[in-house]
């Protein structure tokens, strides 16, 4: 009787390994067992303000660039707070329908602090350009990552999204995608990739002409289409503005020729005064007289999608943009 006793508790006790040892294989995923990281894991972010660590992928994202709203729609993340478009109300129209029950936290150049602390978000993710002065505000809400600047190359900071959110390999997928749209766009343009193309931009009492390190430059470089090369001497060493754009006079007119003129207007809330400014010098003899101008080659386009948003969403509508415009499909 004793002896089986004993060969029961043996049982038992092998029973509760058993239980044991099932249980840990319900927990692990498909991403432990290949040795990706999972929402259980803690990681590290290098970003341009230091080093983060997140003791896990985090669920409630606060997002202070409209580019980094982008990156999280593509990643399939929609934030609990964004800054606000910079045209729109409040969102851009290409996004809007993604961005229900989205808090607004202020603007890129003026956040709102207490809107963020009152979401009790996981991570913040913003910009050192726009938001240094507060960052320190901010780290202590949540864990913050910011990323070094905006300009054209918003690859890079996607990257850094993605890999704050713990979705490397799905941020990869969505620039494997991207890449391959404008192989399939500069395929279809055919001969058009060797058109020297010109980006004009009208604001407030402001024109500039945009140059290699803006966003559409940046896109045009990849389809290997280049900028005029009477434009070169316009950006000097002195251009406060570097590669970006270069503001210009009426007198400065001859050089947005090319073969294709792009041309956009920043008019937040129908700002009458850029408006104006668009019609002034679209209507002047100067322009008129441009080669792109008189061959039907200049072509309004959208500032949102062609500058302003600066995102994968805008990049994937400018690449659809240019193939129809220069192919001449409807």
């Amino acid at each position: 009787m004793k002896g089986m006793k004993q060969i029961i508790a043996m049982f038992s006790i092998i029973a509760l390994f058993l239980l044991a040892a099932c249980g840990n294989n319900t927990e692990e995923t498909a991403s432990d067992k290949k040795g990706e990281k999972t929402d259980r894991t803690a990681y590290t972010v290098e970003h341009a303000m230091g080093t983060t660590k997140l003791d896990k992928a985090p669920k409630k994202i606060v997002i202070l660039t409209n580019e980094g709203t982008e990156a999280l729609l593509a990643l399939g993340i929609k934030p609990v707070g964004a800054v606000q478009s910079w045209l729109g109300d409040p969102w851009y129209d290409h996004i809007k329908d993604q961005m229900d029950g989205v808090q607004v936290v202020g603007t890129e150049s003026e956040v709102n602090l207490e809107a963020i602390a009152a979401l009790k978000p996981d991570l913040i993710i913003g910009n050192k350009l726009r938001q240094e002065a507060v960052y320190s505000q901010l780290n202590a809400i949540a864990p913050t990552v910011f990323s070094e600047t905006l300009r054209g190359d918003w690859k890079e900071n996607f990257s850094l999204y993605a890999k704050a959110l713990n979705l490397e390999d799905k941020g990869n997928k969505v620039i494997d995608d991207f890449d391959a749209h404008v192989e399939e766009v500069k395929k279809n343009l055919g001969d058009q990739v060797n058109k020297k193309v010109s980006v004009v931009r009208f604001m407030a009492g402001k024109t500039r002409i945009y140059y290699t390190e803006s966003f559409s430059g940046v896109i045009f470089d990849q389809l290997g289409m280049k900028h005029p090369e009477h434009q070169a001497e316009l950006f000097t060493p002195d251009n406060k503005l570097g590669n970006l754009a270069v503001e210009v006079g009426k007198e400065v007119t001859p050089k947005m020729d090319g073969d294709a003129i792009f041309y956009f207007t920043y008019a937040p809330e129908g700002d009458k005064e850029a408006l104006n400014t668009a019609k002034e010098w679209t209507n002047d003899p100067l322009w008129k007289n441009l080669n792109a101008v008189k061959n039907g080659n200049a072509y309004q386009v959208s500032d949102a999608t062609w500058n302003t948003s600066g995102g994968v969403a805008a990049a994937n509508i400018m690449l659809d943009d240019l193939e129809k415009l220069l192919t001449k499909k409807k």
